[in-house]
């Protein structure tokens, strides 16, 4: 698996937070608070579930786990936040909102559950 394959999903999640801050600074620039607001709510929601996929894409290339499966996922993941993304900052649908949060948050979930699972059942656990 090539390292261009395994960051590029974490390549689009950055631009999305960084344009998610940049649109927020421009509201708030220009005077519309209320979408300056909504925004930046979702700016600050960026800054809490992806973290833990920043750190498992990490560990996951770090330890060589990083496969198909995991590009998969990877993508599946980043799918689900930008389209949270979308919905936060245009309709703003609490229960649409709420479904694409839970899904990309069970699809994270799943990615730590197998690096667990291939990291505690390698022949190399606890080698260093």
């Amino acid at each position: 698996m090539s390292i261009q394959s395994v960051l590029l999903p974490v390549f689009i999640l950055v631009f999305l937070m960084f344009f998610l801050l940049t649109w927020t600074i421009k509201e708030r620039m220009t005077g519309g608070q209320t979408k300056a607001q909504q925004v930046g709510a979702c700016f600050s929601n960026q800054a809490e579930l992806p973290p833990l996929f920043f750190v498992l894409v990490v560990l996951a290339i770090m330890t060589r786990k990083a496969d198909w499966t995991f590009v998969i996922m990877e993508w599946l993941f980043v799918l689900a936040r930008l389209g949270h993304a979308f919905i936060f900052t245009t309709t703003n649908n609490l229960k649409q909102r709420g479904m694409a949060f839970m899904l990309g948050a069970a699809i994270l979930a799943i990615m730590w559950v197998i690096f667990a699972v291939r990291i505690l059942v390698s022949p190399t656990f606890g080698a260093i």
